[in-house]
């Protein structure tokens, strides 16, 4: 089996070498990854420069390719010039913090996830709900579960599963559940500063902060009740729940 292995957070990340290392002892496992963090760049493409793309090494050996693009980027150019032969899944991650709620819509992570099924390869993001002392070891291992099902036991291919691991030790871990994005998002502050030449830059910073109405179902209440969740994510934006109605509207109006 050949799995493609990227993430958002850089080619040399602790999560990404985390999830190679346990991949590896049942699939052929090949990394393509951003050359350095491309953290909340979505689903962007590269579009009017050219992607380099050079073999990185570590410790010596060959390691994966380095792409100086988006993770989407990297799925792309990973599935169809890098891989010599067809990728049965790819793996996103792990991420360093949770992509849960509105912030999943940021989230490079889970955009590479979703790119491989637009491709027509099965595939999973997952994350750590940690930003700092991150321990990837417990979530190395669940991904490897993850991805056995997925090969033999998911049959909706078309649909990406954004995994959140709580960042506590397993024996704490009360259980999985299938969640549903929820509302929390990142709620922003910008730190103005001055640089030596007496220009204003600012810093966005912030927190992500669970909305007043999340519910029990959502990412963000499984991650705070210490449990794994796991979301279908799929690429089809439409609300077809409002589409008559919008059709009646228009139909009056127009």
């Amino acid at each position: 089996m050949r799995f493609l292995l990227t993430n958002d957070d850089g080619i040399y990340a602790r999560g990404l070498n985390a999830l190679y290392q346990e991949l590896s002892k049942d699939a052929d496992c090949l990394i393509v990854a951003p050359e350095v963090e491309q953290s909340a760049v979505g689903h962007a493409i590269t579009l009017f420069r050219p992607l380099m793309v050079r073999k990185a090494k570590k410790e010596g050996h060959f390691y994966g390719y380095a792409v100086t693009g988006t993770p989407a980027d990297c799925v792309k150019i990973g599935i169809k010039e890098l891989s010599e032969k067809p990728v049965d899944l790819v793996v996103s991650g792990i991420n360093l913090g949770a992509n849960i709620g509105i912030n999943v819509i940021y989230s490079g992570t889970v955009s590479a996830a979703t790119e491989a099924v637009i491709m027509g390869v099965p595939a999973m993001a997952i994350s750590l709900d940690t930003h700092r002392d991150a321990d990837f070891s417990f979530a190395a291992k669940f991904a490897r579960k993850m991805a056995s099902f997925i090969l033999n036991d998911y049959p909706m291919k078309n649909i990406a599963l954004n995994i959140n691991v709580p960042a506590i030790p397993e024996d704490e871990i009360r259980g999985v559940v299938v969640a549903k994005q929820g509302r929390a998002r990142l709620i922003e502050n910008f730190e103005r500063r001055v640089d030596p030449r007496e220009n204003i830059y600012y810093w966005l910073a912030g927190d992500t902060q669970l909305s007043d109405n999340e519910e029990a179902d959502s990412d963000a209440c499984a991650l705070r009740h210490r449990k794994i969740s796991i979301t279908p994510i799929y690429y089809d934006l439409t609300r077809y729940d409002v589409m008559a109605d919008l059709h009646a509207r228009i139909k009056e109006s127009f």
